[in-house]
C-alpha cells in the first residue's frame, strides 16, 4: 500500500515566489497548499495536518513573526516543522530561529537546496511521529492493562487462587509497559541525538576538507604563495653567496689602500670570509650532485579520504549541486551532506611526500600521510557519530612523469611513523636512493639536504606563471585531481630542496633546520655523502622552527621482502 504523500503550506505574500515554489515542490511529488493569508494559513495547516510549512517574511494579514508562534503552539501534539524564507539580513534570520524556526533560506535559494532542506525536515518530522506514535502505543496499553485488572480483581474475588494470578499477570505487564517505555525514550534520544551528531560531523569534515576551496581562492593562494617565495629567496644559500663574495671583494680594496696597524685584523675578517664563502660552495656542490641523481626519485603523494557510515556502509555526499557544479550550502555557507545525497562523494585532498626506497619500486612515506585519521582528534572523532574516515585512492606523481600511480599501502609500522606503498610503475625508470642506517652516518654539525613537495600543490603552482596557473585552474574547475593531471601532463611537478644542518642526534629522531612545513612529511633527508639518513615527520614551531626525521633504521623492517 502506497505511504501516503506529505503535505507542504506556502504562506508568501509574493505570488510569484509562491508559484515558483510550488512548481518545484509538485516536481518532488509533495501535495502543496498555497496561501497569502495568514488567518487561512492558520486554518489550513489545521484541518489539512500539514508536515511542513515554508513561511515568507513579506505575508499579508498578521505578521510572520506571530504566525511563526502560533504554528508552533497549535501543533503542540503533531509538531510542524517550519523553514522561514527570509529575504532580509542576518538579523532577520537570528530572529525566525529565536522564536522557534526549524531552519531559515536566505532568498533566492538554489532549487535543489531548497528540496535537500525540505526532505531532511520531513526524515525528521516522520522519526518524531514515530515516536510519539510508540509513547501512544505505551500509554493506551498500560491504559488496557489497568482496565483489564479491574475487571480481573472482580472476577478473582470469586476465587483464593486468582490472587496468585493477579500478582503473576501484573509483574508481566508492568515488565512489558516498563520494556515499551525504555524503548520510547531510547527511540526519542536517539532521535534528538541525530542532529546534534549530523551538525557535528559536518562540523568536523569541512575542519579537514583543507583542499576544497574555490578558483578564485586557490589563485589568491597561489599569488601569495609566490610572493613568500620570492621574499625567502632573500635568505637562500645563493643569496649568502653572492653577499660574501661581495663582502670578500670589499675586504680585499680595504687591504689594499689600509694602513698598517689595520691590514692585520682586515685579513683575519677576509680569512673568516673566504672559510664561509668556501663551506657554502661545498655544501651546494654536494647538494647539487643530490638533486642530479635523486630528485626524479621523490615523488609527491595524493590521497584522497572519503567518509563511510559505519551502519549502512554507504559513502557521504553531497546533498546536490548548483548551477556552476559547486556544492549545495546551508545558511552559514558550510557544504550540505547527506548519506543518499545526489552529489559527488565527499572528500579531503591530502598531500605528502615519499621516495623510491627500493629497487622493485617501493615508495617510503609517513604513516599520517597513508592514514591522515592516525593521531587526528577531530577525524577520531567522527567514528563516535558513526562515520568513518577510507583510503578512497593514492596516487604517485614524479617529475618529468606525464601521468599519476596508482598505489596501494603495503606495510605500516607499528611503533612509528613510517609506511610503505606500492604501485605499478613498470614504466617508470627511476633510480632508487641509497640509504644509511648506521649511526655515525648522522651527527650534530653535519650538511643535510632535504626533499619534498612543502605546502603541497600550493608550491607547485606558485612555481608557475600567473597565466598558466589561471589556465589550470579555470579548466579542472578548481578539482585538486584534475590540476594534478594537468600539471604533470605539462611536466610542472619537482620537489622543493633545502639545506640545513643537525642540530641533534637522538635515539629516535633527527633534528635539523632545513626549512619544510606540511606536505614534505615523508621526504628524505640526504647527509652531505647523498645518502638518505631520516624520514622529515614534523615541524616544531617555536623552538627555531627545528624539523625532526626519523632515522631510516626504522625503515629497515618495512623494506625487507
Amino acid at each position: 500500500m502506497d505511504s501516503p504523500r506529505e503535505k507542504i503550506l506556502i504562506l508568501d505574500g509574493d505570488e510569484p515566489a509562491r508559484l515558483r515554489l510550488l512548481d518545484q515542490l509538485q516536481s518532488a511529488v509533495y501535495d502543496v497548499y498555497l496561501t497569502a493569508d495568514c488567518p487561512q494559513a492558520l486554518e489550513t495547516a489545521r484541518l489539512q495536518s500539514v508536515d511542513l510549512v515554508l513561511l515568507g517574511t513579506n505575508v499579508s494579514g498578521g505578521d510572520c513573526w506571530q504566525v511563526l508562534t502560533e504554528l508552533k503552539g497549535a501543533a503542540a501534539t503533531a509538531p510542524i516543522r517550519i523553514i522561514v524564507l527570509s529575504s532580509g539580513g542576518a538579523d532577520e534570520r537570528v530572529r525566525a530561529l529565536d522564536l522557534g524556526a526549524d531552519d531559515v533560506l536566505a532568498m533566492p535559494v538554489e532549487p535543489d537546496e531548497l528540496l535537500a532542506r525540505v526532505r531532511s525536515h520531513l526524515r525528521r518530522k516522520k522519526a518524531a511521529d514515530e515516536l510519539r506514535r510508540q509513547a501512544r502505543v505505551a500509554e493506551e496499553s498500560y491504559q488496557v492493562a489497568q482496565t483489564g485488572f479491574q475487571a480481573l480483581a472482580v472476577t478473582e474475588r470469586m476465587t483464593r487462587d486468582a490472587r496468585a494470578l493477579e500478582r503473576k499477570l501484573k509483574i508481566g505487564l508492568t515488565v512489558f509497559i516498563a520494556v515499551a517505555a525504555v524503548m520510547a525514550v531510547t527511540f526519542f534520544l536517539y532521535s534528538r541525538r541525530s542532529e546534534t551528531e549530523y551538525e557535528r560531523t559536518r562540523a568536523a569534515i569541512v575542519q579537514f576538507q583543507k583542499g576544497l576551496t574555490s578558483q578564485e581562492e586557490l589563485l589568491a593562494r597561489t599569488r601569495s604563495l609566490r610572493e613568500e617565495t620570492e621574499r625567502a629567496a632573500a635568505a637562500s644559500a645563493e643569496e649568502q653567496k653572492h653577499r660574501l663574495e661581495a663582502e670578500s671583494q670589499s675586504l680585499r680594496e680595504r687591504i689594499a689602500t689600509a694602513a698598517s696597524e689595520e691590514v692585520s685584523a682586515l685579513r683575519k675578517q677576509l680569512d673568516a670570509t673566504s672559510t664561509r664563502l668556501g663551506k657554502i660552495e661545498s655544501e651546494q656542490k654536494v647538494a647539487q650532485g643530490i638533486i642530479r641523481s635523486y630528485a626524479s626519485s621523490v615523488c609527491l603523494l595524493h590521497v584522497s579520504v572519503a567518509f563511510r557510515h559505519k551502519e549502512s556502509g554507504q559513502r557521504l555526499r553531497y546533498a546536490g549541486l548548483n548551477d556552476k557544479g559547486e556544492p549545495l550550502l546551508d545558511s552559514d555557507g558550510k557544504p550540505l551532506f547527506e548519506i543518499q545525497g545526489r552529489g559527488p562523494e565527499v572528500r579531503a585532498d591530502i598531500f605528502g611526500t615519499g621516495f623510491l626506497a627500493a629497487a622493485d619500486g617501493r615508495i617510503l612515506t609517513n604513516r599520517h600521510v597513508v592514514e591522515p585519521w592516525w593521531k587526528d582528534a577531530e577525524l577520531n572523532a567522527m567514528s563516535e557519530e558513526g562515520f568513518e574516515a577510507v583510503i578512497a585512492e593514492i596516487s604517485a606523481y614524479f617529475p618529468d612523469a606525464p601521468r599519476a600511480y596508482r598505489v596501494e599501502i603495503q606495510k605500516i609500522s607499528p611503533v612509528t611513523d613510517l609506511a610503505v606503498v606500492q604501485g605499478d610503475m613498470s614504466d617508470l625508470k627511476r633510480a632508487a636512493v641509497q640509504l644509511d642506517g648506521r649511526r655515525e652516518a648522522s651527527s650534530s654539525g653535519q650538511a643535510v639536504v632535504l626533499m619534498g613537495y612543502a605546502t603541497g600543490l600550493d608550491a607547485i603552482l606558485a612555481r608557475a606563471g600567473e597565466d598558466i596557473v589561471r589556465s589550470i585552474v579555470q579548466s579542472s574547475g578548481g578539482s585538486p585531481r584534475l590540476i594534478m593531471a594537468e600539471l604533470a601532463r605539462r611536466r610542472l611537478i619537482r620537489p622543493l630542496t633545502t639545506q640545513g644542518h643537525i642540530g641533534d642526534v637522538l635515539a629516535d629522531k633527527i633534528v635539523y633546520d632545513a626549512q619544510t612545513t606540511s606536505g614534505g612529511s615523508g621526504g628524505p633527508l640526504f647527509n652531505a655523502q647523498g645518502k638518505v639518513i631520516g624520514v622529515n615527520y614534523a615541524v616544531v614551531r617555536g623552538f627555531g622552527g627545528s624539523k625532526f626525521g626519523i632515522p631510516i633504521r626504522f625503515a629497515d623492517p618495512l623494506l625487507k621482502k
